[in-house]
């Protein structure tokens, strides 16, 4: 039974790993993906490998970090308009450029996280109620 249960923890593991993984190449390759029609199926893969993570990653004792992390990540994925206008103001073409792969790539980062969030939100209501 212990080794199954490693197991499962591994492939929570592997699911977040490959969530980072992908969420800074949807940053890098933004505009690929998004031409190829692709963008939305990533982001969906990404939404999926969240609810993995949330489900198979965060022990009862983590809850509290997690959701503090996931919220304040989710805080900064969408107060990052401002800094992106400064930076393409400030270093012109290439600030343009770089703004907009930091924009995908936190907005990757959210869709990654937010499900997880959500999971564990829920489960931490039901912890809270069942007692």
């Amino acid at each position: 039974m212990a080794g199954k249960a490693t197991n499962t923890g591994k492939y929570g593991e592997w699911a977040f790993l490959l969530g980072v993984v992908l969420a800074l190449i949807v940053g890098l390759f933004s505009v690929q993906l998004e031409e190829a029609g692709a963008a939305l199926y990533v982001m969906g893969v990404l939404a999926v490998l969240g609810l993995v993570v949330g489900l198979l990653n965060i022990k009862e004792k983590e809850v509290n970090s997690f959701l503090l992390a996931a919220i304040t990540l989710l805080m900064v994925a969408s107060s990052w308009g401002p800094i992106t206008e400064m930076l393409s103001e400030v270093v012109g073409g290439y600030g343009v450029i770089i703004a907009g792969w930091l924009t995908m790539f936190f907005s990757a980062l959210a869709a990654f996280v937010a499900p997880a969030a959500l999971i564990i939100a829920l489960k931490a209501i039901y912890n809270l109620a069942t007692k």
